[in-house]
């Protein structure tokens, strides 16, 4: 079946121009001798026994009278890509090097420091950068779409590497390091070659997938209900394209219906080079994605609200996207629009049945593999992943409580906003037996962080879904929202002890160096409490990501920043 303009099927990566990086030109050993070599650790080094990837270099560059050597070490989290590249330019590249190392590309900020890497290269500055799993996989994506080619040394190493093996490991690698600094001319251009096999066919100019023009049906197929849809299904999933669900076929006429209820131009910027792919995120990346999902076209308000949240740089969506974290992106809806279009926040509400929370969430995850290209198992790090991934969308149901909703708090009743948060998925809170409000509180603040959550070593916001029976309990003993976020902050710790050299590295308010114990928390305004859900004993506490990411809170707007009186409003006339 070959495949008309009129009924094409629509390619959701978007259009991508190929990267193509000029690399720097490579130096001899007598200029490294000279030097400065620059060594930048993105302070990855600093556990275990990482450092002596550097230490076990630096050695190995000694016996060659390499000695000439600049140490530098800042964290890339929380930097935007144009942070990145000026970090590399006004810092690392200050001490005007001949050459540099970087390390470590092996979790969540392998995207970043590439991005650096990448940046010296456009310095003049010939660069190596030292992966490890599992970032360098993803290393290699974001090289790929980002610079078209890198030098990068991959080396086998985990937590549980001893210094011995570390340094057997760096001795073996010598050679490709030296290489990466000195080879001339086209052999460098080989060395600095990527075994990246995702999307070598690119999208084409006029933004039809065209591999589906290949789709043949038999005559029995062509006689099926949704012709093709299968088909369809197993192309996207063979290009890496969804979510491995059945789709709904992204065609000019479904977008054209799509943007029905969205006003804004659908080449408008919602988010900037975000992901390994570094394409900006536009209007249309979102309503192909929202066709895919299965989403009414009234849902555009809001995931456009979502991802104008998301792009905030409290939100550090630019390494929230490929984290080893296996959170997704939670959208809460808060205020009369949720209703209105369907958004459901009563019982059941964080799982199946309700259609358009279920597809709503799914169109934001849609977006980060289609248009991102952070693709599970290949240019994502999740190291287990979770259904907060696939779908994480619910509302407040302001007929559930007397205590304001977070539009309410945050600006009025008519204003519906959206509060978006990396956070894992729920985890359970039963509680059927607490007969007052103080004791169902030591239930809650006992759920709100464990030495597996990312709070237990980076204090930042959570979120406590309260159901209805829990409510009442609380409520009629006067407790409210700001004294319950108050509690848990005071009470939600962990002792120093059980925190130190485990988990994570921390990331603490300078002011919590001597805490003892240690909140979880940073304020009370860390805690948003919400009412949502059925009858019984039941609660949920959802745990944030936390790494230089805040939740954050966007109103539903029109053109104009004019507040809808109805989802009509944005009905494009």
């Amino acid at each position: 079946m070959t495949v008309s303009t009129a009924n094409a099927i629509l390619d959701p990566r978007g259009k991508r121009d190929p990267a193509h990086l000029k690399l720097a030109q490579r130096v001899d050993l007598e200029t490294l001798r000279k030097g400065p070599v620059v060594f930048y650790d993105n302070t990855k080094l600093s556990f275990c026994n990482y450092m002596e990837v550097f230490r076990r270099i630096k050695a190995n560059f000694a016996k060659q009278g390499i000695t000439n050597i600049i140490d530098f070490r800042e964290t890339v989290r929380g930097k935007s890509t144009q942070g990145l590249k000026d970090y590399a330019a006004k810092k690392l590249a200050s001490v005007k090097p001949v050459a540099a190392i970087v390390a470590i590309g092996d979790m969540g900020t392998s995207p970043a420091t590439t991005i650096v890497t990448i940046a010296l290269e456009e310095l003049g500055i010939p660069s190596v950068y030292i992966t490890a799993p599992p970032g360098a996989d993803l290393v290699k994506g974001v090289a790929y779409y980002r610079a078209g080619h890198l030098c990068l040394c991959p080396i086998d190493i985990y937590q549980g590497s001893t210094v011995e093996e570390i340094d057997e490991k760096i001795d073996a690698a010598m050679p490709v390091i030296f290489d990466s600094l000195t080879l001339p001319g086209t052999a460098i251009m080989a060395r600095a070659s990527l075994d990246f096999a995702l999307d070598r066919d690119p999208p084409s100019d006029d933004g039809i997938l065209r591999q589906a023009e290949k789709i043949t049906l038999s005559t029995e197929a062509r006689s099926e209900p949704a012709a093709g849809l299968e088909e369809i299904t197993d192309l996207f999933n063979e290009l890496h394209l969804g979510d491995g669900l059945p789709i709904v076929p992204p065609t000019p006429a479904r977008l054209k219906r799509m943007m029905s209820y969205c006003p804004f131009h659908e080449n408008e910027v919602l988010a900037k080079e975000i992901g390994p792919s570094g394409k900006d995120i536009i209007v249309r990346d979102v309503a192909l994605a929202a066709v895919m999902a299965g989403c009414k076209p009234t849902a555009m308000p809001i995931l456009i609200a979502a991802f104008k949240a998301m792009a905030n740089a409290r939100y550090n969506f630019l390494q929230s996207v490929s984290t080893s974290h296996p959170g997704g992106n939670m959208v809460l809806v808060s205020g009369p629009l949720a209703k209105e279009i369907g958004i459901y926040g009563g019982p059941g509400c964080l799982g199946p049945g309700f259609a358009a929370n279920m597809t709503i969430g799914r169109a934001v995850n849609l977006v980060l593999v289609n248009t991102c290209r952070t693709v599970p198992g290949i240019s994502d790090l999740a190291c287990i992943s979770s259904q907060a991934e696939l779908s994480f969308c619910f509302a407040e149901d302001p007929s559930l409580t007397q205590w304001k909703t977070i539009n309410a708090e945050r600006y009025d009743d008519q204003t519906t906003t959206v509060y978006v948060l990396k956070a894992e998925p729920p985890h359970d809170i039963i509680d059927f037996l607490s007969l007052t409000g103080g004791d169902l509180l030591d239930t809650i603040v006992d759920s709100c962080t464990t030495l597996g959550s990312n709070n237990a070593y980076m204090p930042g916001p959570l979120i406590v879904v309260i159901t209805p029976d829990h409510y009442w309990l609380l409520e009629k003993e006067g407790w409210t929202k700001q004294s319950i976020r108050e509690h848990i902050h005071r009470y939600a710790f962990n002792q120093v002890p059980m925190v130190r050299d485990r988990g994570l590295v921390p990331v603490r308010p300078e002011s919590f160096a001597n805490r003892h114990p240690m909140p979880v928390t940073r304020t009370p305004a860390d805690v948003e409490i919400v009412v949502a859900g059925g009858r019984g004993g039941h609660s949920a506490v959802i745990l944030p990501w936390a790494l230089h990411s805040e939740g954050i809170v966007e109103r539903v707007l029109l053109p104009g920043g004019r507040v809808p009186k109805s989802i009509e409003d944005f009905r494009v006339k």
